[in-house]
């Protein structure tokens, strides 16, 4: 085996996305991760991270947690729909499986309370104990990160209408506090009793109301992108999570920022390289450039466009098309920051790939199909009945080439007609082609396969990447992929791509790196 060397275009990510933020009974932040499917504890003075909830538990997938009065952890696990209590001594019971789309919750002395993140959601109190669930209100417009405030009402944000609204514990009439916030997404009192609600958006700005001055607002721009909730500790700090980034950061009253926890890529999933050579990399929330770092002094990747939720991207000349789990394919100019809408209402589209033409091929995984989308955005099917399609590739006579996960094989499409190219290949998902050699990465067995196109001659070329999830850990598949209109857990996607100079870019989603592996003189 000819040996390929790896090298990182960003740092690892310790926090591969972090959502709800709580501080526990020891004084560790606890982090929610609902991509990565754990909660991990975050010690704020050395930002050192312990997970706590691994992956390969009774939790799928956590967005939200807080702690109880007797230090109870309560879990928000979004997708199955279900709420969970960790006991002191790490025993896990099932609170409720009754709550759609649980996510905003919280803790008021011994009782429990959570909001639904849909439309005309509801707001619950849960009682661990025993006993139905009691509504105290419904018309929720996606709720999310709540709070008890000073004057012993809950607070919760209405993402989709931009509002803040508070109502009673024991039930009442809800009430606005606050209209026209910039895209809530959490609501957090500090000590001094000052309500910050936190926006979701590309800036991370966050609105400042002072309830007991007439509602006088202020806005402080943290540079975060995607904030998702926040923290306060008993000095008053306050500590911010990102859904898109990941880390924790401490947000000074200024705007001033401190990483506690450096932030960087979520996945990544696909990944690709423009005639300029630049890298991008589809990360679920947002296309990022893993070789640029962010403008904030942070470990972050540069951030080109926050839109959920990318997985497949191939560059062709200076235009970037991806495809997203809303089932769509796109072409964004990075010129003028526009976006094309090419194909819509497809089953999981993946990998992407442009032929000379400027036709798109894509891999709709879900059904099964390979689909080409030419100039007119006219959608063909080029080959159906498949398995599990995951990438595909074109070579230079522009034949397609489809990786199959689950069959464990690479297949060329002829004349609609898939033929085997290569099985017993582990999980093979990302496709690149490279002069007369295709490749594959294998996230089963965590390797790069090389096949030659004219010999057949196949070959290991890399051993031991970070892809995949850890042996274990796998949920099997995901669940319907929308849930009220909310997309379910983005399938694993480990990205390949060819440079012009031979090397190539591979998404290591188990790390949240974009590696590039060039042949060993």
């Amino acid at each position: 085996m000819t040996p390929w060397r790896g090298e990182r275009l960003n740092r690892p990510n310790p926090l591969q996305g972090s959502n709800g933020v709580a501080f526990g009974p020891d004084g560790r932040l606890y982090v929610a991760q609902f991509l990565a499917g754990r909660i991990s504890a975050v010690d704020p003075a050395t930002g050192d991270v312990e997970v706590v909830v691994p992956a390969d538990g009774p939790v799928r997938s956590p967005d939200d947690l807080a702690f109880g009065a007797d230090g109870s952890m309560y879990i928000a696990d979004l997708v199955p729909g279900r709420v969970w209590r960790r006991g002191p001594d790490g025993e896990y019971g099932l609170v409720s499986d009754e709550v759609k789309v649980p996510n905003g919750i919280t803790c008021v002395g011994d009782r429990l309370f959570v909001n639904e993140m849909r439309m005309n959601g509801r707001l619950l109190e849960l009682f661990p104990g025993g006993g139905d669930p009691v509504v105290l209100t419904d018309g929720l417009a996606f709720g999310n990160a709540m709070q008890l405030g000073p004057d012993g009402c809950l607070y919760y944000p209405h993402m989709i209408s931009g509002q803040v609204w508070r109502i009673p514990p024991d039930g009442g009439v809800p009430e606005v506090v606050a209209e026209d916030v910039h895209e809530p997404v959490a609501v957090r009192f500090d000590l001094g009793g000052v309500l910050h609600v936190l926006s979701r958006g590309p800036e991370g700005i966050v609105t400042r109301v002072d309830l007991h001055g007439g509602g006088s607002r202020s806005l402080v721009t943290s540079g975060v992108t995607g904030l998702d909730n926040a923290a306060f500790d008993a000095e008053n700090r306050m500590f911010v999570s990102s859904f898109a980034s990941g880390g924790i950061t401490e947000l000074h009253p200024d705007g001033r920022t401190r990483p506690v926890v450096p932030r960087g890529l979520d996945g990544p999933y696909g990944v690709t390289i423009d005639l300029g050579g630049t890298v991008y990399a589809a990360d679920h929330y947002r296309v990022a450039r893993p070789e640029h770092p962010a403008e904030d002094g942070s470990d972050d990747v540069a951030t080109e466009i926050l839109r959920p939720f990318f997985h497949g991207i191939t560059a062709d000349g200076g235009l970037l098309h991806t495809t997203s789990q809303y089932g769509t394919v796109q072409t964004y100019d990075p010129a003028d920051r526009s976006t094309r809408l090419r194909a819509a209402g497809l089953d999981q589209p993946l990998g992407i790939a442009a032929g000379a033409d400027g036709t798109l091929v894509v891999a709709e995984t879900g059904a099964g199909r390979v689909l080409a989308v030419d100039a007119s955005d006219t959608v063909t099917v080029l080959a159906e009945g498949l398995g599990h399609p995951v990438d595909v590739a074109l070579d230079a006579d522009g034949r397609c080439y489809v990786s199959d996960d689950r069959a464990g094989a690479v297949l060329r499409i002829d004349d609609g007609e898939p033929v085997v190219v290569a099985d017993g290949l582990g999980a093979p998902e990302g496709l690149a082609v490279h002069g007369d050699a295709l490749f594959t990465v294998d996230t089963g067995h965590r390797r790069l396969w090389s096949l030659s196109l004219t010999t057949g001659e196949r070959r290991v070329t890399a051993e031991d990447l970070p892809v995949g999830r850890p042996p274990g850990t796998a949920h099997g598949p995901a669940p319907a992929l929308f849930t009220h209109g909310v997309p379910g857990l983005a399938p694993r996607f480990a990205g390949l791509a060819a440079a012009p100079d031979g090397s190539l870019l591979l998404s290591a989603d188990a790390e949240g790196t974009v590696l590039r592996l060039t042949p060993d003189a």
